[in-house]
């Protein structure tokens, strides 16, 4: 009887094993010759626990490495405004009225790392996987609708200026401001990042965009432009900077904390999806060009169309195989959606992808958080972790290529008829023809409220004190390009000598208020 109930217990889910499943039966010491002497090689369980242990961790995100997630769903309306969905796009996520799709949802901050504050000031990221019927879309945007370069050759060096100094370790924002001053496409996003808008008060009460154009395709295979845009039904609220200070000061997890307590008392965060759609082309007669990411598409002129909602209704139950291991990817895309020709999309379908191979591994998408909600079968094998385990009922497993006659797998017949822009033109490495880097930034310092440019203002006068004197006049002639006002308030706040001292008040007073303690 004894035996069988020792069995029973080792059965019943509540019993600790080892990953080979074998019962631990002493987790509280290793293996030693008596009680006091050496350990012995064979320890087995703590061999496998320590060195697990060692490889626990993978490589950081270089962006985006501190974030946190929930699961939800979307639901469709079946319409884009006041007409049928099936009009611009033929992606069945859309098309029925109140279709529900499962999604997971992962907001992070995107230059500091793993562990920083969330009250730091930095565009955050806000990342949709839908598990759709065709596979996974994956939508991949920032709370801010815009972001600072437009060609994703300049991606590495801007993340290298805003990351630490290689020899200090220290953020520098003079380091930044000597990459931005040489950027002038950057004004606009500068002018939101160093606003309020620049720290959201948490995940909930926070717009996601796609930033990027991407395109919409129909069954006649036309395609339109479209940006994507997630409004809060929880309202918008962004802090100021001594807000954001005071809360630091308390809580450096909250906004994690906050989207995980409201889920768990059923107080579900929504967001409603908007879409503002584009006819594709070049559109002469616009100042900008609509691909262009560092420029909004404004409300008047192309107005937001409600397309559906997205509630989210459940916490992860292990951050590190959920929110830690998801991978997106802006090449992520079913059915029905397309590509712009904005570059720095298509630098970005690269690499995203790209990172999480390396940093996840080769087989990412085998993961339950990654993996799609519906039959995988690729020819696609082998590499670290494959552990496929289901193929085809009528799949020959011997046959891993395309074509054959002997059991392999078959193309899918095309839903639609393919989408086909017309492209034609020299191979250059050019930039733009209509970059107007100034009008739409000051067009924002002028729609902001008065207390968003007075912090605004303030923020950024205390970043640029700590920048020599070039990179300051190269950013206040930037921001006097954009508006008169604008320029000449960041100017006369840097003659009246406002220097921002608090980083090395920080380290004296460090030093000042650390009580003296005896050795022991």
């Amino acid at each position: 009887m004894s035996n069988e109930h020792n069995e029973q217990n080792n059965s019943d889910g509540k019993t600790l094993t080892n990953r080979q499943g074998h019962p631990v039966t002493n987790n509280q010491n290793v293996r030693t010759v008596g009680s006091r002497g050496p350990t012995t090689l064979e320890n087995y369980d703590f061999l496998e626990k320590i060195s697990h242990f060692d490889r626990e961790r993978i490589p950081e995100r270089v962006v985006h490495a501190r974030g946190a997630g929930a699961h939800g769903y979307f639901e469709a309306y079946g319409t884009v405004g006041d007409e049928p969905i099936s009009k611009y796009t033929r992606a069945k996520l859309f098309q029925e009225r109140g279709k529900q799709t499962p999604v997971f949802v992962r907001f992070s901050t995107v230059v500091h790392g793993g562990n920083s504050p969330e009250t730091l000031r930095d565009p955050r990221g806000f990342a949709v996987k839908f598990y759709t019927e065709d596979g996974n879309w994956d939508l991949v945007g920032n709370n801010l609708k815009i972001f600072f370069i437009r060609d994703p050759l300049k991606f590495p060096d801007m993340v290298h200026a805003f990351k630490p100094d290689p020899v200090t370790n220290i953020q520098d924002p003079e380091r930044m401001f000597d990459f931005l001053c040489h950027q002038p496409e950057s004004a606009h996003m500068i002018t939101f990042l160093f606003s309020p808008w620049g720290i959201p008060a948490n995940y909930r009460e926070m717009q996601g965009s796609g930033v990027h154009a991407y395109k919409w395709v129909n069954e006649e295979g036309k395609g339109v432009l479209v940006k994507y845009h997630w409004e809060p039904k929880q309202g918008i609220k962004n802090l100021a900077q001594k807000d954001a200070d005071a809360i630091q000061a308390k809580n450096f997890n909250h906004a994690t904390q906050d989207l995980y307590e409201a889920i768990e008392k059923g107080d579900y965060p929504e967001w409603e999806l908007y879409v503002q759609i584009m006819e594709d082309g070049e559109h002469p007669e616009l100042d900008f060009d609509p691909l262009d990411p560092t420029k909004l598409w404004y409300k008047e002129d192309y107005p937001w169309l409600p397309v559906g909602k997205m509630v989210l209704n459940k916490n992860p139950e292990n951050y590190f195989a959920e929110v830690e291991q998801v991978a997106f990817g802006t090449g992520v895309l079913v059915d029905g959606l397309d590509f712009s020709d904005d570059k720095l999309l298509q630098g970005r379908t690269f690499s995203y992808s790209d990172t999480q191979r390396y940093r996840v591994g080769s087989n990412y998408l085998q993961l339950p958080i990654n993996k799609p909600k519906k039959h995988v079968a690729s020819n696609q094998e082998g590499g670290q972790m494959d552990y496929r385990t289901e193929f085809g009922k009528d799949q020959n497993p011997h046959v891993n290529y395309e074509p054959s006659l002997i059991g392999g797998l078959k193309e899918a017949k095309n839903p639609g008829k393919e989408h086909e822009p017309y492209i034609a033109g020299n191979l250059v490495r050019e930039t733009i023809s209509r970059e107007n880097n100034f009008g739409q930034a000051g067009e924002t310092y002028r729609r902001f409220n008065d207390w968003e440019r007075n912090e605004l203002i303030s923020n950024l006068v205390g970043a640029l004190s700590n920048c020599r004197k070039e990179i300051q006049d190269r950013m206040v002639e930037i921001f006097t390009q954009c508006d008169e006002d604008y320029g000449k308030r960041v100017r006369e706040g840097l003659e009246k000598g406002m220097k921002d001292n608090k980083m090395e008040e920080a380290v004296q007073e460090a030093e000042k208020m650390g009580h003296p303690s005896d050795p022991y």
